[in-house]
């Protein structure tokens, strides 16, 4: 069964780094191990449908996979993936465990103080999944209160919805039968995430009674590869790789895969950038 999990920081859209030369930086030899050894080690999830996932035959896929996988084949690397929840894949960063995080991460101002951040891959905007039956009593952010919202702990959207006064209902690597199938039966109200996500998480179990909550779209932004702070020139290195796949259609054609549009393409449109109300607990 496809997994998805429901828990990644909202990010800000228009964070454009450009992608540069691999030239190595003081002190930074990021570049020059993963050469030496001609293998890169990629931290991810395994359970976030369509981004990082098992298919049916109990392989590895989704669109940040591949897009790592077709990186280190352009560049001769062999390439090894190491599975963890959201705080071991940014530990793994920290202590060196692993070269590059792919899991659909959010490109925000407040994770670019921490990590350095590719260029985009995936551009999307927010959204909430609800109950069919009732919409969960939600029609606008501000039914958010008193309202059980289930996500992963410390996100973006825990925080966001927890500011407009809900609930927060805790998981940890949760898989998408067990978020939706809770927001169904009443143990929890809403889910507050990525567009894209959970389209396609819906998509995939039709016979649960959830849907995403019609004409609320707020918060645009873009996603891709986390590295170390101090690791530039790997980032570097990798970025120039990411523009000959958005040159040659490389990317359009992942994300058209895996996504069934080409969010590779900067949106196009107006949406609401929400920030929380206060600043959570």
């Amino acid at each position: 069964m496809k997994k998805v999990l429901f828990g990644f920081a909202a990010a800000v859209i228009g964070l454009t780094l450009t992608a540069c030369g691999s030239s190595q930086s003081s002190g930074d030899d990021s570049l020059t191990k993963v050469e030496k050894k001609k293998a890169v080690t990629v931290a991810t999830s395994g359970t976030l449908f369509p981004s990082s996932y098992y298919n049916d035959d109990t392989q590895l896929t989704g669109y940040d996979v591949e897009v790592s996988r077709e990186i280190a084949k352009r560049l001769n690397w062999d390439i090894t993936f190491k599975e963890y929840n959201v705080d071991g894949q940014l530990e793994s960063l920290n202590n060196g465990t692993a070269d590059f995080a792919a899991n659909d991460f959010g490109l925000s101002k407040e994770r670019e103080k921490r990590f350095s951040l590719s260029t985009p891959i995936k551009y999307s905007f927010d959204s909430m999944i609800v109950r069919k039956s009732d919409n969960s009593g939600i029609s606008k952010l501000e039914d958010l209160k008193g309202k059980r919202a289930a996500g992963e702990a410390s996100t973006g959207y825990m925080k966001l919805a927890e500011s407009y006064g809900a609930e927060l209902v805790v998981y940890d690597n949760a898989t998408n039968d067990q978020y939706l199938t809770d927001v169904a039966n009443g143990r929890t109200d809403v889910i507050l995430n990525d567009y894209y996500l959970q389209k396609m998480s819906v998509g995939a179990l039709p016979d649960i009674p959830v849907k995403i909550l019609e004409d609320v779209y707020f918060n645009p932004s873009s996603s891709g590869l986390l590295f170390k702070k101090d690791h530039q020139a790997l980032r570097k290195k990798i970025d120039a790789t990411l523009k000959d796949m958005q040159d040659d259609g490389t990317l359009s054609k992942l994300a058209q895969q895996f996504f069934g549009d080409d969010v590779s393409q900067e949106l196009t449109g107006e949406f609401q950038e929400i920030t929380p109300l206060q600043e959570s607990k």
